[in-house]
């Protein structure tokens, strides 16, 4: 299994490919696209993501000593957006996800070309993934 910094360099050179950001948007909602639809049973306020602009679900499960997650939005782009964290942390090991800083999203030049709402929306994300992983390891090791 990769780890979170090979994953990261994956999308990094991903999104290299592209010249500009139309084309880096239109892979980021390809990849939103691609995302699995999350269960009706979890969209409700339990998974909802709270500062985000739009509608955002995520939860976490604990198997063999890692975390996956699965997640989903009402609008594309946070939508792809969700599918870039998912792809990078999810079944990865809690203190892993815990660590991470995830510099890719700099890399790639995400926080310079989302809107205020768009990026408090992201860091809520990831707020919200690094706390299930806590919870989630603190779980693991009782």
């Amino acid at each position: 299994m990769s780890t979170i910094a090979e994953r990261e360099q994956e999308i990094v050179d991903a999104f290299a490919l592209f010249d500009d950001w139309m084309g880096r948007y239109e892979y980021l909602i390809d990849l939103g696209r691609e995302l699995p639809p999350l269960d009706d049973a979890y969209k409700t306020d339990d998974y909802k993501i709270h500062g985000c602009q739009s509608q955002v679900w995520i939860r976490a499960e604990e198997r063999d000593g890692r975390i996956y997650y699965e997640g989903d939005s009402d609008a594309l782009i946070t939508r792809g957006l969700v599918a870039l964290l998912i792809r990078v942390l999810s079944g990865q090991p809690a203190d892993a996800i815990i660590e991470a800083d995830l510099k890719f999203l700099d890399r790639i030049g995400m926080q310079e070309h989302l809107s205020p709402t768009r990026k408090n929306g992201l860091a809520s994300m990831i707020k919200q993934m690094k706390l299930y992983a806590l919870a989630h390891g603190q779980t693991a090791r009782s």
